[in-house]
């Protein structure tokens, strides 16, 4: 991003005003355990994000299939007596990691399935990083305060839930050597092929019993994990990235007998968690703010409403299929601008301001016809965009989001990744490795020239995560959301937020109200929803048109006259408690 779009953006985020406060504070995530501990943290004097640090850990623990300090995240933060703020804790490749990481001998691509396991896919985890730095800026409790709940569970043991159970029954026979089905990368499913016996012996040690899954149900402890999170709590993040657990970290990496790969001590004590300018514009009389680069999640999400706005979707309803026809339409032009401009805008210029342009925008919503599917959704040009080659990406599923407001009216929303299903399969110190180099277009290059989220050392991968605040015309927030599910994440977000402010759902029903998304042969309807019957009236306006479940997993909270009510998806297990 350029210096000048660079200096729109903060003049845009320093526009949402400081708001009184509510006496209520209000906690939610995908996990009841983790939703427990950020409440615990706020009655005892907490921040908002004190306790979305702490179900951050938490989740470490009780939902390792998803995300955790393994990993990395993108955290926002609302001040009632501040600007928005937003901190980058996306992983990093190495420095050794070059375009051709994900190249078979043929030059091509290596299949998805075989890329992700093993150590090659690993990128410099984050979110340690950045639970210190939003410690240090907004934090009240001591660093300490925040990893006892998380040292708990891991000591004492925690039951298995639904989610976790069947994430173990996809991929338990990989770890073992066997054959599975795994999610693919337009979330299909792809057959690994084995190739010896006990490739991930940690991870298989602890989440299958005997070589079969897990069941719902019985109870898990992770002493490992335990010890490791009482020395970082009592030594610092340092504690993570240097000395015993760096060690057990780049052995992990460095000797797996999957894909072993270069990760080095330099590369662990060189990572930072980064400040980014929030990313704002507007939905009718709403401010939107999200996620800058590496996020695709700002421009792609305020593309979309953008070009929905000239449409009266409160009139139309969300049972009228010529709603979900402009969704789809708008989705479909917004995501073929997210493929060839989005990547690390510290690496590629990203015209983030040209994205969400006002003219821009209405531009590419007079390509939408109520009446017909467009069928070809080509990429526009932005202003300010440099010539760019459209690459593609892998869909992640391991990720996670989790909601904190406290009593002062400050608002921490954060959204944290492990990318797969337990990430790469390996394991250090009892916690999950992420898989996120997988997250970069797998193919460097297209028609002879590079694509913005190749391969690069040092750089972030491209990230669908979408933690996002929604304000009204005083500047104050009133709603809140962020969601799991790869490239779904961003339409989950923009549908929540059409659900909640044109149809005027409560934020629970907003989530769980099915979902349009697409994949290479035309738009997806979720199945089991209201959009499923609507296949037929879709059809006829020239979309192709399939059913499918889509796993989808999404929080929200909404302000209300009595304060903050939080809400985690009906598909879930997750919950939202106030306090």
């Amino acid at each position: 991003m350029g210096s000048r779009a660079m200096k729109k953006m903060l003049a845009l985020a320093a526009l949402i005003a400081p708001v009184p406060a509510l006496a209520q504070g209000m906690v939610t995530s995908a996990d009841p355990r983790a939703t427990e501990a950020g409440r615990e943290i706020l009655r005892a004097g907490g921040s908002a994000s004190d306790a979305a640090l702490a179900m951050m850990l938490a989740l470490t623990v009780v939902e390792p299939q998803s995300s955790g300090i393994g990993g990395g995240g993108f955290l926002l933060h609302q001040s009632a007596k501040g600007p928005l703020e937003t901190i980058d804790g996306r992983e990093k490749a190495p420095m050794a990691a070059t375009p051709d990481r994900f190249l078979g001998p043929d030059g091509k691509p290596i299949p998805f399935v075989q890329a992700f396991p093993g150590g090659k896919s690993v990128g410099v985890p984050g979110n340690i990083r950045l639970a210190a730095l939003a410690s240090k800026k907004w934090g009240k409790l001591p660093w300490k305060a925040l990893f006892a709940p998380a040292i708990r569970l891991a000591e004492n043991g925690y039951t298995v839930t639904r989610p976790m159970a069947a994430a173990s029954t996809n991929l338990t026979p990989m770890w073992s050597g066997g054959s599975t089905a795994v999610a693919g990368p337009e979330g299909g499913t792809s057959t690994g092929v084995a190739d010896s016996t006990g490739r991930f012996p940690q991870i298989a040690a602890m989440y299958s019993r005997n070589g079969k899954p897990l069941a719902e149900g019985e109870t898990i402890k992770n002493p490992t994990l335990a010890k490791l999170l009482r020395k970082i709590a009592a030594e610092g993040p340092d504690a993570f990235y240097t000395g015993e657990n760096a060690k057990a970290l780049l052995t992990a990496v460095t000797t797996s007998k999957v894909a072993p790969g270069d990760m080095t001590a330099a590369d662990l004590t060189a990572y930072e968690a980064k400040e980014r300018a929030p990313v704002c514009g507007t939905y009718r009389s709403y401010k939107v703010c999200g996620m800058g680069p590496p996020s695709s999640g700002a421009t792609t999400v305020l593309q979309i409403l953008g070009m929905l706005e000239r449409f009266d979707l409160a009139k139309l309803g969300k049972d009228s299929p010529e709603s979900w026809h402009l969704i789809a339409e708008a989705m479909q032009l917004a995501y073929a601008d997210r493929e060839k401009y989005l990547g690390d805008a510290d690496f590629v210029d990203v015209p983030v301001a040209g994205l969400i342009d006002k003219g821009y925008i209405a531009q590419r919503s007079g390509l939408i016809s109520p009446a017909r599917a467009l069928g070809r959704y080509e990429p526009g040009t932005p202003p300010g965009a440099q010539p760019r080659t459209p690459g593609s990406q892998p869909n992640e599923h391991g990720t996670t989001h989790f909601i904190a407001v406290d009593g002062e009216g400050d608002v921490a929303t954060m959204t944290s990744t492990i990318e797969m299903p337990f990430g790469s399969q390996l394991m250090a110190n009892g916690f999950v490795l992420n898989n996120e180099l997988t997250d970069f277009s797998l193919a460097p290059e297209k028609d002879g020239a590079p694509v913005a989220n190749r391969v690069e050392p040092g750089k972030r991968p491209l990230s669908s995560m979408s933690p996002t605040i929604v304000y009204d015309q005083s500047g104050a927030p009133v709603f809140t959301v962020g969601a799991a599910g790869g490239k779904t994440i961003i339409m989950q977000v923009a549908k929540a937020i059409i659900a909640h402010f044109d149809w005027k759902l409560p934020a629970r029903d907003a989530l769980g109200l099915g979902l349009v998304f697409f994949n290479n042969d035309g738009i997806v309807l979720e199945q089991g929803t209201i959009l499923a019957p609507m296949k037929p009236a879709l059809k006829a306006k020239g979309h192709k048109v399939s059913v499918a479940r889509l796993g989808l997993k999404a929080n929200a909270a909404e302000r209300t006259p009595s304060g903050w009510v939080g809400a985690a998806d009906p598909r879930g297990v997750g919950n939202a408690l106030s306090e």
